[in-house]
């Protein structure tokens, strides 16, 4: 999997998958997989992830 080097901020979530790219929010491709299910697996995890940083800032 390819990777951007500049780390996400708030903002650029939810993430989503697009094919075999994953993109943020404002369309900005952010990594390519090497299959569909993959690039949608990681973009799961990384909008639980995020929502689950959220969460805690507030508790």
């Amino acid at each position: 999997m390819s990777a951007s080097k500049k780390p996400l901020k708030p903002d650029d979530f939810p993430v989503h998958a697009e094919g075999k790219k994953i993109k943020k929010q404002d369309g900005t491709p952010i990594a390519t997989t090497e299959d569909l299910p993959i690039a949608d697996d990681v973009a799961e995890r990384l909008n639980e992830d995020e929502a689950r940083r959220e969460e805690d800032k507030w508790a």
